[in-house]
């Protein structure tokens, strides 16, 4: 009889692939519970705010004399015409809520990248140049950083006068420092690796070792810190809105919102509520995806 032929076991398995950085990415993301709840609900607020034209009953600035001040749906003397109610000029909330939604995100998004570009370019040359440039870049910030956020902020929009891009621009300043000084000390720690003294060697310019060999490397922290900055500019936008310093009425926004209402919280609370709670799980949906990306993108949290 012949010999049965046995066929290696690991002919039969077949070869796993390992998985991209993308996949990587997503699976330790999603390890965080909290930050995928987190990622949905502001999705879900991001969209309605994108779709606010289109979702919003009235229009945000529509005047309903008739019904100023009437309760939610759910409140004796609601309506279904104004399912979350109205504030004190009779303008409906849920299309203010919808529509301010658009400029509080606009405003932190806009506020982040215009922080965040000015804020790497200064990071990277005070890494590179060192006795040139970095002490300099360096001394500005602490300036800066020797003022509050908010504070800062209130003296910028104090010369500038208010306004929407006023909003932008004074946050933007108030969160430069952060972003340079970040980057900085990403780039050093970057700068004497070996890849790098091998890019130098093989003819890399500095442009070249900035933005293509040493940047990509520092990016985690970045994209961590951006999450972060972004839902501090929200509150610093409501904040300003609050003292009366920020975006003018009558545009919808949330701080906005808040210091038209604050004389009525007790006659109709909901005018208050509805606009803090709003904030609230915008800021804290944001902060918790924040501490996904952080587990997802720092190696040293990552799960074995």
């Amino acid at each position: 009889m012949k010999p049965v032929e046995t066929l290696d076991r690991q002919d039969l398995t077949p070869a796993l692939s390992p998985p991209t950085p993308l996949q990587e990415f997503w699976r330790g993301f999603a390890a965080n519970r909290g930050a995928l709840a987190a990622l949905l609900v502001f999705s879900l607020i991001a969209l309605a705010s994108l779709l606010a034209p289109w979702l919003a009953p009235h229009s945000p600035i529509e005047q309903f004399r008739n019904h100023m001040l009437q309760a939610p749906v759910w409140a004796e003397g609601g309506s279904r015409q104004f399912l979350l109610g109205t504030d004190e000029l009779g303008r409906d909330m849920l299309s203010r809520l919808l529509h301010g939604g658009r400029v509080s995100l606009g405003i932190g998004l806009a506020s982040v990248l215009l922080s965040l570009l000015p804020g790497v370019l200064l990071g990277l040359l005070a890494a590179f140049y060192q006795k040139l440039a970095s002490p300099l870049i360096m001394r500005v910030m602490d300036i800066m950083l020797a003022l509050p956020g908010l504070l800062l902020a209130i003296c910028v929009i104090t010369v500038l006068g208010p306004g929407l891009i006023n909003t932008v621009i004074a946050i933007a300043i108030g969160a430069l420092p952060g972003y340079t000084r970040l980057t900085r000390a990403a780039a050093l720690a970057e700068i004497n690796k070996d890849y790098v003294t091998a890019s130098r060697v093989a003819g890399a310019g500095t442009l070249r070792l900035m933005f293509v060999a040493v940047l990509p490397n520092c990016m985690a922290p970045l994209i961590v810190n951006a999450s972060l900055s972004f839902s501090s500019a929200i509150l610093e936008t409501a904040g300003l809105g609050f003292l009366g310093l920020g975006v003018q009425a009558p545009t919808p926004e949330w701080g906005t919102m808040l210091s038209a209402a604050r004389d009525y919280i007790q006659r109709a609370p909901w005018v208050v509520t509805l606009p803090g709670l709003t904030i609230l799980i915008t800021v804290l949906s944001i902060n918790l995806m924040g501490d996904g990306l952080r587990d997802a993108l720092d190696p040293k949290l990552k799960k074995i």
